[in-house]
C-alpha cells in the first residue's frame, strides 16, 4: 500500500533497521512498540526482504495497525499505530 498523503505523517519514533536481517528488524519492532503508548506511530526503515511480511504479520497479529508500506528501491519504510 502506498500513499503520497502517508509522507507528511510524523512518526512518534524511527527505528533504523536498515542492514539487519530476520529475525532482528521484527524483534526491534516489537521492542520499540513495547516502549510507546497507544496510539503512537513507529516508522520502521528496513531494506530486508522479509521485513514488510513479517512485520505486517505480527502487527495484525498482536493488534498493531499498519498504516502505510512505502517501498524505495530495496529500502522499506512501514508506519505502524500502537494498539489502544
Amino acid at each position: 500500500m502506498t500513499d503520497n498523503n502517508m509522507s507528511k505523517i510524523n512518526p512518534d519514533r524511527t527505528l533504523n533497521a536498515i542492514g539487519l536481517f530476520c529475525p532482528e528488524p521484527i524483534f526491534r519492532t516489537k521492542l520499540e512498540i513495547q516502549a510507546m503508548r497507544d496510539g503512537q506511530i513507529l516508522e520502521v526503515l528496513a531494506d530486508d526482504p522479509s521485513a514488510e511480511e513479517d512485520i505486517s504479520s505480527w502487527a495484525k497479529r498482536d493488534g498493531h495497525k499498519v498504516i502505510s508500506v512505502t517501498k524505495e528501491g530495496q529500502n522499506l519504510r512501514i508506519l505502524l499505530k500502537k494498539s489502544v
